[in-house]
């Protein structure tokens, strides 16, 4: 006998409820409940499948040797991953619409000629699929495409194939006959993640789901996905600029420390090697308000500019924009500017921007952050040949950061002549040739940098 049964639930925090409510008590958040109807199915006995066959074993009885990973020929991926794609696995790869998501599953299995892998979409059909892969370019002998909607003919489909890899494009296409419910819906989706999770877990098959976002930018659909899978990869960018990064936002194989950056290009991705000479422009001589940081993005340094604009307030309300970089961040570093070096900056406008389209989270890049925005104020352009990394306390102080050396041999690979860092911070100086200026407060690196 089949009972249908109706409950609301929310599509932030997974939070059930026996009626439509508009704030969900949980999280707190607005108009995030929506409608669920399951369909319980019960049987003789009355009670749920279980799966047997497990036995309990000692800690020093357990087999502990390294996973075999499968390799996906692009150096980036594999190191977001943590070293290839683990058999078995569930990745969910999710970002804006447009992103490159789908260009980034299709290319890699492109790549990967000498595995049997099957592309299963119930976003496109097979017709756009094979214009998009002749686009890509790569071995497509060994790749099976699947136009389809169901999750039973998909996984029939794997039986058959008996494929090396699994990329289904997207979770939120694609439905099981098991649950009456529209495509979509959090019980479709939920519903979906399992049985792919249990097949991938049975026949050792690694499965990459792609997955949307919501308007907040984070994964669509109930919690419990992220939960479901082994691994959550975040496709990050701008489409107005050209640099992709790929953040791993859980990994139950690897770091999550780990980033890759990507080029959209009109033939597909391309890997950055080098991403740091990408993002410094050689045309920045004599030119104010900017500042080369030596920051760290995972566990990758890179040298980013960081680009400021002083202006008088035009509209009496002096205003505090910025791009890449976080706007409280940013009114906590100019108060700093205000109360410990004496720089007035009440009246007028102030932006930032984190130059290619990056959003940078370390809090090393503060300094050069103060530096671009004196030296746009001053109208003053810094030395070129000097790059800055540190934190900047309340207190005007610079505070250690972590990851110097890597910094340090970062700089010196691009040819700059000396780099300023916190004081009383150990660094290797073995065979350096970048010299190593160390400061304490805000007021002694502008010194430096103003030649003052």
């Amino acid at each position: 006998m089949a009972k249908v049964s109706t409950q609301y639930v929310c599509s932030n925090c997974g939070a059930k409820a026996p009626q439509m409510i508009g704030r969900c008590p949980v999280c707190g958040e607005w108009g995030t409940y929506e409608e669920e109807v399951n369909t319980i199915v019960s049987t003789k006995k009355g009670g749920a499948t279980l799966r047997r066959g497990a036995t309990a074993q000692r800690l020093h009885e357990v087999d502990a040797k390294e996973e075999m990973r499968i390799d996906m020929h692009s150096s980036e991926l594999n190191r977001v991953l943590g070293g290839g794609l683990v058999p078995g696995s569930m990745v969910l790869l999710g970002g804006e619409p447009g992103i490159g998501k789908s260009t980034l599953a299709l290319q890699v299995l492109l790549k990967m000629g000498d595995k049997k892998t099957l592309y299963a979409s119930g976003e496109e059909s097979a017709k756009q699929l094979k214009l998009r892969a002749e686009r890509l370019s790569g071995d497509a002998s060994n790749l099976y495409i699947l136009a389809e909607t169901s999750l039973e003919r998909i996984l029939d489909s794997a039986t058959e194939i008996q494929p090396d890899i699994v990329v289904v494009d997207s979770i939120q296409t694609i439905g099981t006959e098991a649950i009456e419910a529209s495509i979509g819906s959090l019980s479709q989706v939920r519903e979906c993640a399992a049985r792919i999770l249990q097949y991938a877990k049975e026949k050792n098959v690694p499965f990459i789901i792609v997955g949307h976002i919501n308007k907040e930018g984070s994964l669509a659909g109930p919690k419990v996905l992220e939960h479901i899978v082994d691994t959550v990869l975040q496709f990050e960018g701008d489409q107005h600029y050209v640099y992709r990064i790929l953040r791993a936002q859980k990994n139950r194989f690897g770091s999550t420390s780990e980033l890759g950056i990507f080029e959209m290009q009109h033939d597909g991705l391309r890997e950055v090697v080098n991403p740091s000479e990408l993002l410094l422009s050689s045309n920045r001589e004599g030119l104010s308000g900017i500042a080369i940081a030596a920051a760290v993005e995972g566990v990758r340094p890179l040298l980013i500019e960081v680009q400021a604009l002083v202006a008088s307030a035009a509209y009496g309300t002096p205003q505090r924009s910025n791009t890449g970089f976080d706007g409280r961040r940013l009114n906590m570093l100019l108060a700093v500017l205000e109360k410990r070096v004496g720089f007035k900056l009440l009246q007028k406008d102030v932006f930032v921007n984190i130059a290619g389209g990056l959003r940078v989270n370390d809090p090393a890049i503060d300094l050069a952050v103060l530096a671009a925005v004196l030296s746009s104020n001053m109208d003053i352009a810094l030395d070129e040949q000097t790059c800055v990394t540190g934190e900047v306390g309340l207190g005007g102080e610079i505070r250690p950061v972590n990851r110097i050396d890597q910094r340090i041999r970062e700089a010196e690979k691009l040819g700059f002549k000396q780099i300023i860092v916190p004081s009383g911070q150990k660094y290797d100086a073995h065979n350096l040739k970048i010299k190593v200026l160390e400061v304490s407060r805000v007021a002694e690196a502008f010194k430096i940098l103003l030649h003052k």
